[in-house]
């Protein structure tokens, strides 16, 4: 018979996997900013392609912290930040899209 314990973390302490769902949130919130300023025509193409590729690299390290955690929010393991990166990442990415394809239509080389 093995004995599990789960050892509680400290609701404010900083772990690895905290860390990285919180910069792959902000990353993928960067992603959005960056698409949104394309949607509206204040970025050109690169800032199309920045904004998709911020969304894509939020989904990316966002599904990792998912993935890998180990038990649900409040463990540490970073899967609240992780399930938001993946959710802006993918708006982030929708974004970036939307801006390249009026990008091309509309002939758009900044």
């Amino acid at each position: 018979m093995s004995n599990h314990y789960v050892l509680a973390v400290d609701a404010y302490a900083l772990t690895t996997g905290r860390l990285l769902g919180s910069v792959a949130a902000l990353v993928a919130l960067a992603g959005v900013v960056l698409g949104g300023l394309a949607l509206a025509r204040r970025l050109g193409r690169r800032g199309s392609v920045a904004g998709l590729v911020a969304g894509l690299i939020g989904v990316a390290v966002g599904g990792l912290v998912v993935a890998a955690a180990e038990g649900g929010p409040g463990t540490g393991y970073g899967i609240v930040g992780g399930f938001v990166a993946v959710v802006i990442g993918l708006i982030a990415a929708a974004l970036g899209g939307l801006g390249l394809a009026r990008a091309r239509s509309t002939g758009g080389l900044k």
